[in-house]
């Protein structure tokens, strides 16, 4: 019998499966750098929580407009060349941010235009990357292998604001010139990414076609269960938005704290993303996500009260970690329960949670912490996710329940 780390290696041998792994660390770490220059830049422009929160609002606000077509186009379109034209037009912005830079011509508006445009982009690229994955490797090894994924992902998390920090010394303008480069040789790599592609015959786009995605999920308590969870859980829980005003004010670490402060969450989930790329959860799997999200709460409620930046960065891991139990359950059993013709539009749906939970949920964060205050956000935010988690125990049964991923 093969043992376990014999798996392992045999998942590293599969080409394909290695080509999007490695165009998967250049693509997020440059979207972390961006994302790290762009909030520390506008924050350091207008001094203001609010207009931190306006970045996250206006990069999800065009999502709504294109994530259902997202999906339709990765239902009908190669999956690889589709994200790479995705990477290739964050290549663009990127460069055109650092010409901005040696222009003297960034503004707070600026910065919002772009926010729109990336928020534009985003659904077309997370609709093939979510899509493309299950047709590189075989159902028996999709759990494992969304680990395995979720590691380097991580391991992107972790370098790209590290890096970003340190690049911080030279220029803002730097960051955005090691973005545009990163962005364009993924957008090679994922352009090479092979599978068996056989185009599906031409059929209009209706409003039928397009909601496809929609129905499909409504009409599956697990998946509607899976894809909410992560929408409520992290768009009251996140912190990410206020990170820059934790590591001015609260903390006083400067740009370099706030690198570290981006990276702890990757830390964590690295940890244990290898772990689950070895060996994945076998049993209670529903009950195990939900304790997760719970922990992911508390971490969170901690964070918001601590005012020692080691203890911050340890509890930043801690949610990292009960996060990347949460997104490998319940991605795993998205791709699962979901025949490959509808994968596209419905990772779009998924796609449209996600950002709401982020993009929106930083625009909630920035909101919240004008009425209560910086704090008070941070930890009203994680006491309502532990709320979440205990609600969903009992409205989506049929996720509670999950015993395997398969």
């Amino acid at each position: 019998m093969q043992s376990r780390s014999d798996e392992a290696v045999s998942l590293l041998r599969h080409a394909p499966l290695v080509r999007f792994l490695i165009a998967r660390i250049g693509s997020i770490g440059a979207q972390q750098m961006l994302m790290l220059a762009i909030s520390w830049h506008m924050y350091d422009l207008t001094s203001s929580a609010w207009n931190l929160g306006l970045v996250g609002l206006f990069q999800f606000a065009p999502g709504l407009a294109t994530t259902l077509i997202a999906g339709h186009c990765a239902d009908r379109l190669h999956r690889g060349r589709m994200v790479a034209a995705c990477l290739a037009l964050q290549a663009v912005v990127a460069t055109l941010l650092m010409v901005s830079i040696a222009t003297h011509s960034v503004t707070r508006d600026v910065l919002l235009a772009v926010s729109l445009v990336l928020g534009a982009i985003r659904p077309f690229q997370m609709a093939g990357q979510q899509s493309l994955l299950p047709m590189l490797v075989s159902p028996r090894l999709l759990a494992r292998s969304m680990a395995l994924s979720t590691v380097v992902q991580q391991i992107s998390v972790i370098a790209g604001p590290a890096l970003g920090g340190m690049l911080f010394a030279v220029g803002v303008g730097t960051v955005y010139l090691a973005s545009a480069v990163l962005f364009s040789l993924s957008a090679v790599m994922y352009a090479f990414v092979r599978y068996d592609y056989t185009p599906p015959p031409r059929e209009p786009v209706t409003a039928d076609t397009i909601l496809a995605g929609l129905r499909f999920i409504w009409s599956h308590p697990l998946l509607l269960g899976a894809i909410s969870l992560d929408l409520f859980a992290v768009l009251f829980g996140g912190a990410t938005a206020l990170l820059p005003v934790y590591a001015k004010h609260i903390l006083h670490v400067g740009p370099q704290g706030l690198g570290l402060l981006r990276s702890a969450p990757a830390l964590g989930a690295l940890c244990v993303g290898i772990l689950l790329s070895r060996r994945a959860i076998a049993s209670g799997v529903g009950k195990k996500l939900l304790i997760a999200v719970a922990i992911y709460g508390v971490s969170i409620v901690a964070f918001g009260l601590s005012r020692w930046f080691p203890i911050s960065l340890m509890l930043l891991a801690i949610s990292g970690g009960a996060d990347t139990i949460s997104v490998i359950v319940r991605q795993t059993l998205i791709q699962l329960e979901t025949p490959d013709r509808m994968r596209g539009r419905v990772a779009a749906v998924n796609t449209l949670f996600i950002g709401a939970s982020n993009q929106l949920g930083e625009f909630e964060s920035g909101a919240s912490a004008t009425a209560l205050g910086v704090v008070g956000s941070v930890v009203v935010g994680g006491f309502a996710t532990i709320m979440i988690s205990a609600a969903w125990s009992r409205l989506f049964r049929p996720l509670a329940t999950r015993d395997a991923l398969h």
